[in-house]
């Protein structure tokens, strides 16, 4: 398990985060990549932040664990940097999404926290 993936997400998990990354792209606001998405949660911004947990150096993604946690934003992982980039419109894989904006989904992002929260507390 790559250093800064906290915790062991779930399939469901995975594919719900996918899945809310596909409907904020199409009705509301994502941004795309370790930059864009470190600027989204230090402004607090992001409503979710997804991470692929195949990123090479890890240390790209080091930092948004804890800022994330500072910032009280929900983030989860992904195992597929290739799908979090299908996910996100890309023909590329990405390190990290911020949803901004949930668009038709604003249930989504609540529901995916309450789970996020069950699965750090079972470690």
């Amino acid at each position: 398990m790559a250093m800064y993936v906290r915790y062991k997400t779930s399939k469901e998990v995975q594919d719900l985060a996918y899945e809310l990354v596909e409907k904020a792209r199409d009705s509301g606001k994502i941004s795309k990549g370790a930059n864009e998405v470190t600027k989204q949660v230090e402004r607090g911004q992001a409503k979710l932040v997804v991470m692929a947990e195949d990123v090479t150096p890890e240390e790209i993604l080091a930092h948004m664990p804890v800022l994330c946690e500072e910032k009280n934003i929900p983030y989860t992982y992904v195992t597929s940097k290739e799908q979090l980039g299908t996910a996100a419109g890309l023909t590329v894989g990405t390190t990290a999404v911020a949803v901004v904006n949930p668009g038709k989904d604003k249930e989504g992002i609540d529901n995916i926290a309450k789970k996020i929260e069950e699965l750090k507390k079972s470690g």
